[in-house]
């Protein structure tokens, strides 16, 4: 039985993301599932600052696609700029929540 996962991959700068996220993509066999950005409130700066992209797959895949993403990311962005994540096989309500999203 595969495990299935949520990948999770956060940037600053939304072409970054889209850049590691290819990438990732081209690795392995996984699906973006949301993408959300967080822009300061005080600023008038019209591009997102950070974003995160959640994906899922199987364990295996997503594993891989975290590493290949954030190895991207780190070509642009600095080590605090970059955080990478996998959450093995969610409860449904998680997998859930994690694709309600601002870009689909």
């Amino acid at each position: 039985m595969l495990t299935y996962a949520i990948g999770f991959l956060e940037v600053a700068g939304y072409s970054v993301a889209l850049a590691a996220m290819d990438q990732a993509c081209k690795t392995a066999d996984i699906t973006i599932v949301g993408i959300d950005t967080i822009n300061p409130k005080d600023t008038s700066f019209p591009l997102p600052l950070t974003v995160q992209t959640k994906f899922i797959g199987p364990l295996s895949d997503v594993k891989e696609a975290v590493a290949v993403a954030k190895k991207v990311a780190l070509q642009y962005n600095q080590e605090i700029e970059v955080t990478a994540s996998v959450m093995e096989g969610p409860y449904d309500e998680i997998a859930y929540l994690a694709q309600i999203t601002k870009v689909k």
